[in-house]
């Protein structure tokens, strides 16, 4: 009878000392927690497919999955009718990966109207093999990039 009461107690206290380790950075669960606007690192060679740098990143999130994550952002161009927005990856240097938000613009002129209705959201899958060598994941538009680091 105060086996089970004894083991109960036990696994509580247990359990409640865990919520402290939750918010370390040795649980993995935590690694690449929100982003952070930073500066634009000057884009290398231009895509030749015309595309242009998104005009401004509004979010990013890292959104964990079984095997890895998705890079998940948010871009705000200037007027409606911007298309085929992707995640542009550049090679990793030094354990930081850069994504270019790219966006075709419109074939004819659009009206601005909300942010709102303006809004582009893309994404991108990073496999945990992969992220072993990266601390840092950045995506870039035009005027601004969000940083996320280990």
């Amino acid at each position: 009878m105060n086996t089970p009461l004894i083991a109960a107690l036990c696994a509580t206290l247990a359990l409640g000392g865990c919520s402290s380790i939750g918010k370390s950075r040795l649980n993995p669960f935590n690694w690449f927690g929100g982003s952070e606007e930073t500066m634009v690192t000057p884009a290398g060679e231009k895509p030749a497919d015309g595309r242009l740098l998104v005009a401004q990143v509004v979010d990013m999130k890292l959104e964990k999955m079984p095997g890895g994550v998705i890079v998940r952002a948010t871009g705000l161009p200037p007027t409606q009718g911007y298309w085929e927005a992707e995640l542009v990856a550049r090679p990793v240097e030094d354990g930081t990966i850069i994504y270019d938000f790219r966006v075709f613009p419109p074939l004819a002129q659009n009206p601005v109207s909300t942010q709102q209705s303006r809004e582009i959201t893309v994404g991108a899958y990073l496999s945990n093999v992969k992220l072993d060598t990266i601390r840092q994941i950045t995506v870039q538009g035009a005027s601004n990039a969000r940083t996320s680091r280990r």
